[in-house]
């Protein structure tokens, strides 16, 4: 069949648009029967339901008017009766489309103009969407573009086939773009957005870092040495942690390079960022005093549960540690997710002598003995009446100047403390009105239900309606400071898992869930934490 001129040239418009855009040819052809169906519609009527079809190898254009089968016609433009809907087709039913041919028609000025807004509005949404499935699985890509131009401190990037736009806040501080500049950035969201998919880049992330590191040292790209965390400042400071799959190869060296080639390519697109690499550790203890590198670390005390450490310097190593404006400290915590606290070894000792202190006292009040008695406890690592009273008889009798019936009668006076203690607490817990119920949560004391009693938690649906965070407290880093909030059972030493558990047990007596339809989500996590070691 030979194709006629105005349908040859159908065709080829189609075939020129797709190749332009980089789209697919079938989108474009369904863009202009979509156009042509719109205008069909302003002749025919915009109630009449119309159906383009453009042939992709001929193209040959068909016009179809559908009608809905019905047995009681209220419209004739869109409906039509089931009788005649059989005259058509016998094997026409109720609720069936019927197809009219309806004869060619030509284009006016205004129809024209119109089917041309719909074929330039269908190509520009396939082209975002286009541009929105190449970019998207690409977040976390290190990508390089040319300035196109700068607004406000934003800047926009030409990638190509897209723009992307670097906001200010992502870019590093003293940088300056001009127009044509070649940059390269990080990928670090992606989103589908009215006006056309939105790439945002930035020079700032710290795996912007990782990145570059990745490009410049062979040993990371081929898994060797891994990056196991990054903190940034961005253009004045940074660390990088890097641990060796090889015991052969010494990470630090490695990203180091020859003569610092690795490290200076890195620092030079960074625009002179100082970064320290540090040797990553298994031990928290061994890794943050490596992060708090160059400073020199006497001692440190970690508290596991709240993920805090105290780090003891010497007197002149303390400026050092804490770095210009608390930045190396900063940047230690981000690294490692510990909170850290710096002390000089004065700090230390005085803060020592205050538990000291604290504890003799307590036990002078709490057991009615004299200050020396006192002060041999707190020597002897005693920090609780509830470890006098319910230790083995031995650990104390075996203090120096103490015998058997001494260490039996310091811990019957604890024990008696303690009894009145618990008495005083439950007339407490009564008067605040906290329910019975809350006891049969394992873990749960009357200290802690006087504390959940006085924050408005009194009843058993009350305790399983909070969060760990509820409880525990949290931890808040925004622009590289930390920020703590505390929760409701902050004196005590409940680590965020003791107080899922507890939650989770009051959800089940409450009735909220059963321990089966908990089961599922148990394995599921314990799975999750062994999945690692089996790598």
């Amino acid at each position: 069949m030979a194709v006629s001129a105005n349908r040859l040239e159908l065709l080829q418009i189609a075939d020129a648009v797709a190749r332009e855009k980089s789209i697919d040819r079938t989108i474009v052809i369904q863009a202009m029967a979509d156009a042509i169906q719109k205008a069909a519609r302003s002749r025919y009527g915009q109630e009449t339901n119309i159906k383009a079809d453009i042939d992709p190898k001929t193209g040959d254009i068909k016009l179809q008017r559908l009608l809905e089968v019905v047995e009681q016609v209220e419209d004739y433009t869109t409906q039509i009766p089931l009788d005649l809907a059989r005259d058509k087709n016998p094997d026409a039913q109720l609720g069936d489309q019927i197809a009219e041919p309806l004869p060619p028609m030509d284009f006016g000025r205004i129809a024209a103009q119109s089917a041309k807004q719909v074929i330039v509005q269908k190509v520009r949404e396939a082209e975002r969407d286009q541009q929105f499935d190449e970019f998207k699985d690409r977040v976390g890509e290190v990508i390089n573009g040319t300035v196109k131009r700068v607004e406000y401190g934003n800047v926009i990037v030409d990638l190509g086939k897209g723009e992307a736009i670097i906001r200010r806040d992502e870019t590093i501080p003293r940088e300056n773009f001009r127009y044509g500049d070649r940059v390269r950035a990080y990928i670090y969201d992606v989103r589908r957005e009215q006006r056309g998919p939105q790439i945002f880049l930035s020079r700032t992330h710290p795996q912007f870092m990782a990145k570059l590191f990745t490009m410049e040292v062979p040993e990371i790209y081929d898994g060797v040495i891994e990056i196991k965390s990054v903190a940034r400042d961005a253009g004045s400071r940074a660390k990088i942690a890097v641990i060796s799959n090889d015991s052969s190869i010494d990470p630090v060296g490695a990203c180091v390079g020859m003569r610092g080639s690795r490290v200076q390519a890195v620092v030079a697109e960074l625009q002179g960022e100082k970064i320290d690499i540090i040797p990553w550790s298994p031990d928290a203890a061994s890794f943050i005093v490596n992060a708090l590198q160059p400073a020199e670390v006497a001692k440190v005390v970690l508290d596991e549960d709240a993920e805090r450490i105290d780090v003891v310097v010497p007197d002149d190593q303390l400026s050092l540690a804490i770095g210009r404006r608390g930045q190396n400290v900063r940047l230690a915590s981000q690294l490692t997710g510990w909170d850290i606290d710096i002390m000089t070894e004065q700090d230390e000792s005085e803060r020592r002598q205050a538990e000291f202190t604290e504890n003799t006292n307590k036990f002078i009040e709490a057991l009615n003995v004299d200050e020396m008695v006192a002060q041999l406890l707190a020597s002897e690592g005693f920090s609780s009446v509830e470890e006098v009273a319910y230790v083995d008889t031995d650990e104390i009798s075996s203090i120096e100047g103490f015998d058997a019936e001494t260490a039996e009668e310091l811990q019957a006076r604890a024990r008696e403390f303690l009894e009145k203690q618990e008495a005083a607490l439950e007339d407490e817990r009564k008067a605040l009105g906290v329910s019975d119920e809350l006891r049969k949560v394992d873990g749960i004391t009357s200290a802690m239900m006087v504390t959940l009693g006085k924050d408005d938690i009194k009843s058993l649906e009350d305790f399983a309606g909070c969060a760990v965070d509820d409880l525990c407290g949290w931890t808040e880093r925004k622009d590289g400071e930390v920020k703590r909030f505390e929760g409701t059972l902050k004196d005590y030493k409940i680590s965020r898992t003791d107080a899922e558990e507890m939650i989770m047990q009051a959800r089940i007596q409450a009735g909220w869930v059963t321990a089966e339809e908990l089961l599922p989500e148990i394995e599921e996590t314990e799975g999750e934490e062994e999945a690692p070691q089996a790598s």
